[in-house]
């Protein structure tokens, strides 16, 4: 009974209407015809895999694996007395691998080892490592500890060819100290031939989850491009599974990631010749099916994003979206909703609009998105990130519509996403602060309405920054929080934006139920930065206001001075306050001397010694008439005497006479 209940009843739940509604959806986008890229591309790799397993190097045995183990080790504590000392232990691990660079790249535990040395390593060992991987690149990038090796050699590599192209003299000194019974080979010419081992595999290594990441940093390689690090976590050639595992790995970056690289024109065919090779046999369905694949859609992405250097014609762009000139398409309308309202495929659509030329730009939005702003910002995870974009991009005309659209529902869309907020904020700054009051207007109507009479006082900052939740004067010593650090940096953004934002949080400080509150914002790695913002604002903050702002701060006596200073966060507190008591001399020497009497303590800590030197204490212990010239040559910088005219003004108008002429 219960069961047949069960089955006969009402479907419950949102969640599953969405789903339908999704794979609807993606029906009408990808109809019958253009369903058939996943069969194919199942069918291609298939058809390649045999070809790219991974053959068996053989095991690193237990004394071996114990040596490599060590030697990772000490590598990662990098406690060498001096760099010479590195260096011989470096040659010695190389010399100790040579023979066994294969089995040790596919094994877990080794494959950091490698990394490490690839970091490390100089020219000839690198190009050593290349001739050891000859003929197995392709199995290597589609392993997964390999991979991450090949994509360091590729970085460090890129510096090289680089070094080599600006320095012939390198390459020479080089030549000659080269063994008589091997060849001599330049960079270029080894990552040349890695890549055409690659050249039968692209379309195989787009699709698979480690290969794909080797795939886009050749292409970066070849157009020149910032290299991202292919050893931190947050690097742009991550997945977000990939940057999970790579937090447990601590390998250190060295200068050669994060940079562009000078490359020999031959580089440029290379990629064109790279791109013509994908290309060929793709279709519109093809192609659009894998921009929404989660392995192959960041490769597409950026290959649409750098076709421009060498395919004029940009065939990628044309084959996803249609001609500029075009009119509206109601496939592409499909696609592009599609793109709108699925993760994966907003973010390859951020990524490809980032790079577009403006009118394919202006296209796009005026065809598909104008008429329904708010709509597409509303959905939180996909449409919103589109809308933040197309406010940094459009021109003036479409940019005012979008904003026009925005503002007066800026209340509802900021819930859960302050973001969409700032991008409002950076586009009126840029346009001349077009739509300001009404942004700030509605800004207050959202953080400035009090929920209890006890907290309305403090009920902006207390509302932007939800500092009753926050690990504000927490004692447990937890991090500060990702969304701690949005919510800080939006009201920066804020203060930034309009003095009426700055004049709302002083109040807010001094109205804190404890100074301790305030004191605590300083010890905060988050949220001293507001507090050194106010601090920094002193030219815009009237005498009373800053007195009773000191006298906050200050409330607690010596102990809080001399424990600021001595603070990480708080020594920049003290340092702002230098110029914070400008024409307020009675506090700066009131601070001065606690730092004087506290002069032991002060100058034993780290940070101490900063806020000693950045007040200028040794003047003040040494030579006080010069330390009071210094705080007068202060003053008058920042609040310089009257001009002539301007004094003979403020006379004349000090000489008038007052009242009815008695003669």
């Amino acid at each position: 009974m219960v069961s047949e209940g069960k089955s006969k009843g009402k479907t419950r739940g949102r969640r599953l209407q969405k789903l339908v509604e999704k794979k609807k959806l993606r029906d009408d986008v990808f109809t019958e015809d253009n369903k058939s890229l996943d069969v194919e591309a199942d069918e291609q790799i298939d058809e390649v895999d045999p070809k790219i397993k991974t053959p068996f190097f053989g095991l690193v045995d237990s004394s071996e694996l114990d040596y490599f183990k060590q030697a990772e080790s000490t590598l990662n504590l990098n406690a060498f007395a001096t760099s010479e000392e590195k260096t011989i232990f470096i040659n010695s691990v190389f010399e100790e691998a040579k023979g066994k660079e294969m089995k040790l790249v596919t094994n877990q535990i080794c494959s950091k080892l490698v990394e490490r040395l690839i970091l490390n390593s100089n020219d000839r060992q690198l190009k050593s490592l290349f001739k050891a991987f000859n003929g197995h690149f392709v199995a290597l990038a589609h392993h997964k500890y390999a991979s991450h090796c090949i994509e360091t050699l590729l970085v460090k590599s890129a510096a090289v060819v680089e070094k080599e192209l600006l320095n012939p003299n390198s390459l020479k000194e080089e030549q000659d100290d080269a063994d008589g019974d091997e060849p001599f080979v330049t960079m270029e010419n080894m990552v040349l031939y890695m890549i055409g081992e690659y050249k039968s595999y692209l379309k195989a290594m787009m699709q698979h989850v480690y290969a794909s990441h080797v795939l886009r940093l050749i292409l970066m390689i070849l157009a020149g491009r910032e290299l991202p690090s292919s050893v931190l976590s947050n690097s742009i050639l991550r997945s977000k599974k990939s940057k999970i595992a790579r937090k447990m790995i601590e390998i250190k970056d060295n200068a050669d990631s994060n940079r562009a690289y000078q490359i020999p024109s031959i580089f440029f065919e290379e990629l064109k010749e790279i791109l013509m090779i994908i290309y060929q046999d793709l279709n519109t369905a093809k192609v659009r099916e894998a921009c929404i694949n989660p392995i192959s859609s960041p490769t597409f992405s950026l290959i649409i994003s750098l076709e421009g250097l060498v395919l004029k014609d940009r065939p990628f762009w044309n084959l996803v979206f249609q001609k500029q000139d075009d009119p509206k398409d109601p496939k592409e309308e499909a696609f592009v909703e599609y793109l709108l309202s699925d993760p994966i495929g907003s973010h390859f659509f951020e990524a490809v609009l980032k790079q577009a030329r403006l009118k394919n730009v202006e296209r796009l939005f005026r065809l598909y998105m104008s008429e329904r702003v708010v709509k597409i910002a509303k959905r939180e995870t996909t449409g919103v990130y589109i809308i933040q974009l197309l406010l940094q991009r459009l021109k003036s005309q479409d940019l005012f519509k979008v904003m026009d659209d925005l503002v007066p529902n800026l209340n509802e869309l900021i819930i859960n996403n302050l973001e969409i907020a700032k991008a409002l904020i950076d586009a009126s700054i840029s346009k001349k602060n077009y739509a300001k009051d009404e942004i700030i207007k509605k800004l207050l109507e959202f953080f400035n309405k009090s929920v209890n009479e006890e907290t309305k006082n403090t009920i902006f900052i207390e509302n932007v920054l939800h500092l009753s939740s926050s690990t504000l004067g927490n004692t447990r010593g937890d991090w500060p929080t990702a969304e701690e650090r949005r919510r800080a940096l939006f009201l920066e953004k804020l203060m930034a934006y309009d003095d009426t934002f700055l004049k709302l949080v002083i109040e807010n400080f001094l109205n804190f139920s404890s100074s301790k509150t305030l004191i605590d914002m300083c010890y905060h790695g988050i949220f001293s930065h507001i507090v050194e913002q106010v601090l920094e604002n002193f030219v815009k903050i009237d005498i009373i206001t800053r007195r009773k702002l000191l006298n906050s701060l200050l409330k607690g006596g010596d102990e809080i001075i001399v424990n600021l200073a001595c603070n990480s966060y708080g020594s920049h507190i003290l340092d702002k306050l230098w110029f914070f008591t400008i024409k307020m001399n009675n506090y700066k020497d009131r601070i001065a001397k606690i730092l004087f009497d506290n002069r032991e303590k002060i100058k034993n800590s780290i940070y101490g010694k900063l806020v000693w030197k950045n007040w200028s204490m040794e003047l003040y212990a040494r030579k006080q008439y010069e330390w009071n010239s210094l705080k007068k040559q202060q003053e008058l910088e920042y609040f310089p005497l009257p001009t002539t005219e301007e004094s003979k003004e403020k006379e004349s108008g000090n000489n008038k006479v007052r009242g009815r002429n008695r003669f």
